[in-house]
């Protein structure tokens, strides 16, 4: 299972206006915007730093810190240190050469003295800050290789200017035979073309560039896990979520990443600031969660894992919260190995009443949706929801990050102790300050939808993001007999449970009971979601591909799904009608009502499919309606978009956490909020280089 929701393009974040009968807002204690009423007042704070190629880097503020405690403070600075100490395992993970490459561009621009403001050098800048983006050379959501736009002959003359003790050469390498090994690595199409594919018609391994295989097939790594399987346990460990599995001498093996492992020297620093941060724990829950985590990186123990989960989801009263470790499998084509992330955070305590109370509702939703009653959860347990506020974020949730999280993603311990859900709040804020209203202008029919998705979205995309976690991830269960998700719908897993959980927020947020509990004034709220759904799932998201290209990303496949699904079977009732006008495409929702009563038909199917562990009938709704694009359509779209001149993805710059030292003793942390996305990226390279250039 996989519980991340990731942000959608910059167009999906709309600027909203208050919703005042809300009784969460009027309660509020933070200050709001009188230029955009339901909105923070940071008039200093400048939210865009810069904008590349498909990028614009922001920064997000963590309000409150410094009303924070001393022992809260130093835990927040060690938590943040063990999130760093790990990034270098995430672009290990996403391609072997990654850190290479990495490591030479640093060099380059530590030691370049030639004329910045040349043609040459600025793409090459821009091809850097892709890489640091993404945390290697391929992209970080479509998948595909990049490219440099500075000739191959200009790379390799940088390359041969820098300081060669700067450069992460083998033993008795020369720089030129260096820059002979590495320049076709970045510049040959053939050459690792596509990190992640989930072409089903392909080898799922052999046609992936990611760091979790090697000498292996997928039939080979199926088999070799299949027998791994214990079908009569009922707490069953996710099966090779922390280990690289290659072929050796003819025998294939895994290489567990843990103290002492694969990746010891990263691991034995996470440890180190994991420890310190132990002594500082705010209550004996959190420290005993943390502890058990400890435990699981030297021991690299699946059921330490299981452990740890289990224990961090019993911490409910702390303020501070992080997750660490090998959590989400979305980088695997296979839907088993998990890459290394980091999210510290404080709760934000006035904003998690709106998240809690749907969270105190949980039961009631999960008898009233549309699931079999054999699908059904008799008793809902422990679902923790919170707002929390980011305070540094690592690994593969940054500089592109979640805006909502639930975890653990074990099935077993999700339906016998719960799970936690967190909506990201000053990063959600971060995006609607950043936001603009023109992609609504050109991409919605009337002024009249315009108008109310302008007005409404805002808090409806909130509530989505809090039913996607909060009652989505935690809803439903497997029949018995059947094994995890991931093992029984493999490669289409991700996105399915991203589709399941969508429709379960989709189908409440036309529901009565949201108006009733307090968090939506009125279904108008409802309606400008649905609105927003099925434009971005058509349409919109189409921006983020290139022409001729189908989707391959978990969250895309899952909003064109539901989508495309929903357009086709509402045809015989032009519950949502496609309409032309001057050579644009638009789609309009004719009936709200029976668009909701087929969000609740799809949701119950997806359901029995996990429940059944069906991996045909998943199967048919990805490949069917969430993979192939309508490439005139998509042509369109991109030419649309184009005139509008905005990037399609977002990340941020992370703040920065100094401590202050009196007496040999932390006295205190400062946070600082830097503006530069190279020199952070350049300061991490110096500072958080754990790992050898090639794992």
């Amino acid at each position: 299972m996989t519980t991340k929701l990731l942000i959608l393009p910059v167009s999906a974040v709309i600027l909203f206006s208050a919703y005042k009968t809300n009784q969460f807002v009027q309660n509020s204690k933070t200050p709001v915007s009188k230029n955009n009423p339901g909105m923070t007042d940071h008039p200093k704070f400048d939210y865009i730093s810069e904008q590349f190629a498909d990028l614009r880097i922001l920064r997000y503020e963590i309000p409150g810190f410094d009303q924070l405690s001393l022992q809260q403070k130093e835990l927040l600075y060690y938590l943040s240190e063990a999130a760093l100490c790990g990034r270098d395992i995430t672009w290990d993970q996403n391609y072997k050469y990654n850190l290479t490459i990495r490591k030479t561009i640093d060099a380059i621009i530590e030691n370049y003295k030639g004329d910045v403001n040349s043609a040459d050098y600025k793409n090459f800048m821009v091809y850097a800050k892709r890489v640091w983006f993404s945390r290697g050379i391929h992209h970080h959501y479509g998948s595909e290789k990049f490219f440099p736009e500075c000739s191959q002959e200009f790379f390799m003359k940088l390359i041969l200017a820098a300081d060669s003790k700067s450069l992460p050469l083998k033993s008795g390498e020369s720089v030129k035979d260096f820059s002979a090994r590495i320049l076709p690595i970045i510049y040959d199409p053939k050459i690792a073309p596509k990190k992640v594919s989930l072409d089903a018609s392909k080898d799922l391994i052999t046609s992936s560039s990611i760091n979790f295989y090697e000498g292996v097939n997928q039939q080979e790594a199926i088999d070799f896990y299949e027998k791994m399987v214990d079908k009569t346990s009922k707490t069953p460990v996710m099966i090779g979520l922390n280990s690289k599995l290659v072929k050796e001498n003819g025998v294939i093996k895994e290489k567990t990443w843990k103290v002492g492992g694969m990746y010891t020297q990263a691991i034995e620093k996470i440890v180190y600031w994991l420890e310190k941060a132990i002594t500082v724990a705010e209550n004996p829950a959190q420290k005993l969660a943390l502890e058990k985590l400890v435990t699981f990186y030297k021991t690299g123990s699946l059921k330490d894992f299981d452990d740890y989960n289990i224990a961090w989801v019993k911490d409910t009263e702390s303020a501070i919260d992080v997750t660490n470790g090998f959590i989400e499998v979305y980088e695997d084509p296979l839907g088993k190995k998990g890459s290394f992330e980091s999210v510290v955070s404080v709760k934000d305590f006035e904003a998690s009443k709106r998240i809690a109370m749907i969270g105190a509702n949980a039961q009631w939703f999960e008898d009233n949706s549309t699931l079999f009653p054999e699908h059904k959860k008799k008793n809902v347990k422990g679902i923790s929801a919170k707002v929390i506020n980011a305070v540094m974020e690592s690994g593969d949730a940054a500089p592109s990050t979640p805006i909502g999280i639930n975890l653990p993603n074990n099935e077993w311990i999700r339906e016998t102790h719960g799970s936690k859900s967190v909506n990201l709040g000053n990063i959600v804020e971060a995006y609607d300050k950043a936001a603009g209203g023109s992609v609504v202008n050109e991409f919605y029919y009337t002024d009249a939808i315009k108008k109310n998705v302008l007005a409404y979205a805002g808090l409806a995309d909130k509530l989505h993001t809090d039913m996607h976690e909060v009652i989505g991830h935690a809803s439903g269960q497997i029949e018995p007999g059947v094994g995890q998700p991931h093992e029984t719908l493999k490669n289409y897993a991700s996105a399915l449970e991203e589709g399941r959980a969508d429709l379960v927020a989709l189908y409440y947020l036309m529901d009565q009971k949201l108006v009733d509990l307090g968090v939506m004034p009125s279904l108008d709220y409802g309606k400008a979601s649905y609105d927003e759904y099925i434009t971005k799932g058509l349409m919109v998201q189409l921006s983020r591909l290139k022409l001729g290209d189908n989707i391959e990303e978990a969250h895309m496949r899952n909003r064109q799904m539901i989508a495309a699904w929903a357009f086709e079977k509402g045809k015989k009732d032009n519950v949502i009608e496609k309409k032309t006008e001057k050579g644009k495409t638009f789609f309009v929702i004719n009936d709200y009502s029976k668009l909701r009563v087929l969000f609740g038909e799809l949701l119950r199917e997806i359901q029995r499919i996990k429940s059944q562990g069906d991996y045909k009938a998943g199967k048919d709704l990805i490949e069917n309606y969430g993979v192939k694009v309508d490439q005139t359509l998509h042509k369109e779209v991109l030419d649309r978009y184009k005139k509008l001149a905005m990037a399609p993805y977002q990340g941020f710059i992370q703040p920065k956490l100094t401590p202050v030292m009196k007496d040999g003793k932390i006295a205190d942390v400062k946070v600082e909020y830097p503006n530069s996305f190279t020199n952070q990226m350049l300061e991490y390279s110096k500072n958080y280089s754990f790992l050898p250039a090639e794992n």
